[in-house]
């Protein structure tokens, strides 16, 4: 772990939240810890401070790209994480290493926080106890990931004081129980001290109600189902507050919440903020967004075709392109783009044929589906509304499989293009991605302003449902997966609604619902490699499967063995602390 000099920087201190604390900025090289804590200003600040960095990358920055080391996500890049997926990554690979780097000074800044809040004597015991149970529940995040990644690790609470005892930090690693029960201790603290809500200008901090719902993960990850039960029903049903969450009726604004906008389905989520000399998003329209996107993005990160077929069809029957186009599960690439590609003028300019695409069949093939899926891809001969560089206005792009016989597809014309090229005909993100310039509130591709969720209601429903079917109650795991999909804008069948393909009747049935379910609804937001992990099918699913792009053709073929259960030890960190060794199993 690097030197971590405990000064509030500016960076630190831009506000998080939306209309949140009317807070002063101070220059970093000017305040440190002895001209600070002078007063409540300070310990907000303070805890801003931890909250802001929640966007860095290697925080939760990045956290939509983890899916694409499962099966419902695709890259081509180091931010997309493709060392990983591929099977290249070392301990000595930039994002192991800062993961780790990171995330422990995200724990050191919570220590830093409950340490100095603790020794002041302008508050009452009461007021500190309430801001030091908001840096337990942040403390008990950043852990948990930890665990989550590279299983033991050391653990240092506030009792450690970096800017002291920097050279004595050689703490070997910690088991996995032992980390774990230091997070429910912390996330006790958390419900104890934190209120069910709060009013609208703190909107965004930590709620009792994120501390029950990340002790139910942190129980369901443990398979203590009916200790996780017990938190999420805390939460579902009000056991003994009113925390006033709902489903957002339109799933695809969810992912678009900006300028003031909010959803009582955000059970703790990250707030970002854009515009003129406001910039403080997350990189999603950089990263998820294409070259149609405003600043000309990159798309390092793409729905696979698995994700895409995942999406059922409206009446819930499982989507088969058979149904649409015979012969097209054992016909060729070629056969394929046949049927799927039109040929565009030489100058680029439209459509010149359709060839043998029939367009409008295609378009009703994805139309005829889940609704999620036009809410979350970007699928061909569909529109996403987009930016114009040459006009530096909005423009409507449509997405178009094309014959390499005629032109090739560009923004500037009217089209998506793949940043990598025609060979990677694949979809696009439309979940996360901004549409135009946001009515002046994009100013820079780096910083979208949207709310990113960590924990929603959502994600909630379907762990208690996961819980209450491993803990042999399927009636009552039903009824809480049902609740996803009865979202007003989604209205999906719901499980043994009258149709046959929708009966479910045993453990593993329901098993595998709650495993396609949780990967249509909780695309993009990063919790599938976790996921197939802690369900002890990471490698069944993964080992040696192909990404493929739409006409069946491969990409890159993921890798996934037993050493992948867990990423190593920094080799940077062992170096500098040889009690980390032993490192995980096969590093």
């Amino acid at each position: 772990m690097k030197k971590i000099i405990y000064i509030i920087s500016l960076s630190m201190l831009i506000l998080s939240f939306p209309s949140c604390y009317d807070l002063d900025t101070y220059p970093g090289d000017a305040v440190n810890q002895n001209q600070f804590w002078k007063n409540e200003n300070h310990v907000k600040q303070g805890l801003m401070g931890i909250y802001s960095a929640l966007r860095a990358d290697h925080v939760y920055g990045l956290q939509f790209m983890f899916d694409n080391m499962g099966e419902i996500g695709i890259g081509y890049h180091d931010q997309s994480y493709a060392p990983a997926f591929i099977g290249t990554y070392t301990g000595r690979t930039d994002f192991v290493a800062s993961k780790w780097q990171t995330l422990y000074e995200m724990v050191q800044r919570s220590n830093g926080f409950i340490r100095n809040t603790q020794n002041i004597d302008f508050l009452s015991d009461t007021q500190k106890n309430a801001y030091i149970a908001e840096a337990k529940f942040l403390r008990a995040l950043f852990y948990f990931s930890l665990i989550d990644l590279y299983g033991p690790v050391p653990y240092y609470d506030e009792t450690t004081n970096v800017n002291e005892s920097y050279n004595d930090m050689t703490k070997p690693r910690s088991s996995v129980d032992q980390i774990r029960s230091h997070i429910l201790s912390d996330l006790e603290a958390a419900i104890t001290g934190l209120p069910p809500q709060w009013d609208d200008s703190q909107y965004g901090r930590a709620t009792k109600g994120s501390a029950y719902a990340l002790r139910g993960k942190v129980y369901l990850y443990n398979k203590e189902w009916q200790n996780a039960i017990t938190d999420f029903e805390e939460v579902v049903y009000n056991k003994t507050n009113d925390y006033d969450y709902e489903l957002y009726d339109d799933y695809q604004e969810l992912f678009t919440l900006y300028g003031g906008k909010k959803s009582r389905e955000m059970i703790f989520a990250i707030q970002n903020i854009g515009g003129t000399g406001n910039e403080n998003g997350m990189r999603l329209a950089f990263y998820l967004g294409t070259r149609s996107t405003f600043g000309s993005c990159w798309n390092n990160g793409m729905p696979s075709t698995d994700l895409a077929d995942m999406f059922e069809y409206a009446d819930g029957k499982p989507f088969n392109w058979e149904n649409s186009f015979p012969g097209f599960n054992t016909a060729t690439p070629a056969q394929r783009r046949d049927l799927l590609c039109v040929k565009l003028f030489s100058t680029g300019v439209g459509i010149e044929t359709a060839l043998n695409a029939d367009t409008t069949k295609i378009i009703n093939m994805y139309k005829s589906r889940d609704p999620r899926m036009a809410a979350s891809l970007i699928v061909p001969y569909s529109y996403y509304m987009g930016w114009d560089l040459g006009t530096n206005t909005q423009k409507n792009m449509r997405f178009v499989l094309h014959s390499t016989t005629g032109g090739s597809p560009t923004e500037g014309n009217g089209f998506i293009r793949n940043n990598q090229g025609s060979s990677w005909a694949t979809y696009f993100w439309r979940k996360f991605v901004p549409k135009g310039n946001l009515n002046g509130a994009l100013t820079d591709r780096s910083y979208t302003p949207f709310e990113f969720p960590l924990i929603r209601l959502a994600d909630v429903f379907l762990m208690l449902s996961e819980a209450y079917n491993e803990n042999g109650q399927l009636d009552k795991a039903v009824i809480e997966f049902n609740k996803v999909r009865n979202r007003a804008s989604v209205n999906m069948p719901g499980l043994n609604s009258g149709p046959s393909w929708l009966a479910v009747t045993t453990q593993e049935q329901m098993r595998e619902r709650i495993y396609k379910e949780r990967a249509v609804e909780l695309a993009c937001e990063g919790h599938r490699f976790s996921d197939l992990r802690r369900w002890g099918i990471a490698k069944s699913t993964l080992d040696k499967r192909p990404a493929l792009n739409i006409y069946g053709e491969k990409l890159y073929e993921h890798a996934f063995n037993d050493r992948d259960m867990l990423w190593p030890v920094p080799t940077a960190e062992i170096e500098m602390n040889s009690t980390l060794l032993p490192n995980n199993n096969g590093w």
